[in-house]
């Protein structure tokens, strides 16, 4: 099996598609956040599965810059690298509350109460540490990477657009969760993941229709046409690290 730029990038679609998809599920009946809750399995593997979507949405993101690099401009590279960063941290906070947290429930039940309540914006009594930092970082990162990095890609008109839109929108929507408490937080995650998986199919397909798409080109020493596959691609073709062709 031979590794080329296409096969990469659809990779990348479905990484997306996927992060789309746990993102959305792990919402689904998600109990309130407690001490108790904590030390379940349930808790373990949901908090396990945020782990995964982070880094299945920060490869899935890395494919689409890649993709429409060349008509991101400033704004899309700023979105990206803001948004990485944002996964990036998120995929840390994340692992601490799979796999130390369940460990503390019993020691220092009182640091996990803290760390939770911060954790959705409250106020905490005790000291958390780095982790309040780490938390606020994820916060900024995640909110402002995912609108401007939406609007790079609506702006790039490479990708869905609807999807590009509804990241922007999703990300930005966030605000309004302490201003709602009347309405479920962990809806307002749903935007968001419909839009990865917009955009994950987008990217999925645009290359799969690539890949098996004719290409008819005229032999200039017999005057007559041959077709040829665009999993051959030319010396052209090859050069181009984004595959935008």
């Amino acid at each position: 099996m031979s590794i080329t730029t296409t096969t990469l990038t659809r990779a990348a679609g479905l990484c997306a598609v996927a992060a789309g998809l746990v993102y959305i599920g792990v919402q689904v009946n998600h109990p309130h956040l407690s001490v108790a809750y904590a030390g379940t399995t349930d808790y373990a593997v949901r908090q396990t599965l945020k782990v995964v979507m982070a880094v299945l949405s920060l490869v899935g993101i890395t494919g689409m810059y890649l993709r429409q690099v060349q008509k991101a401009g400033v704004l899309g590279l700023v979105g990206y690298l803001v948004y990485a960063a944002g996964y990036l941290v998120m995929m840390g906070v994340e692992f601490v509350g799979a796999f130390v947290l369940p460990t503390l429930t019993d020691k220092a039940p009182g640091y996990v109460t803290d760390l939770l309540t911060v954790a959705f914006g409250g106020t905490s009594s005790g000291d958390i540490g780095a982790m309040r930092t780490a938390i606020t970082v994820m916060g900024l990162t995640y909110l402002a990477g995912g609108f401007l990095f939406g609007l790079g890609l609506f702006r790039a008109h490479v990708l869905a657009r609807w999807a590009a839109a509804l990241l922007a929108l999703g990300n930005l929507s966030t605000i309004a969760i302490k201003a709602l408490p009347e309405v479920n937080e962990r809806l307002f995650a749903i935007p968001t993941g419909v839009a990865l998986i917009g955009l994950g199919w987008s990217l999925w397909h645009e290359h799969r229709a690539a890949a098996v798409r004719p290409i008819t080109t005229s032999a200039n020493t017999s005057g007559t046409s041959s077709t040829v596959s665009d999993t051959a691609p030319g010396p052209a073709a090859r050069l181009d690290p984004a595959g935008t062709r």
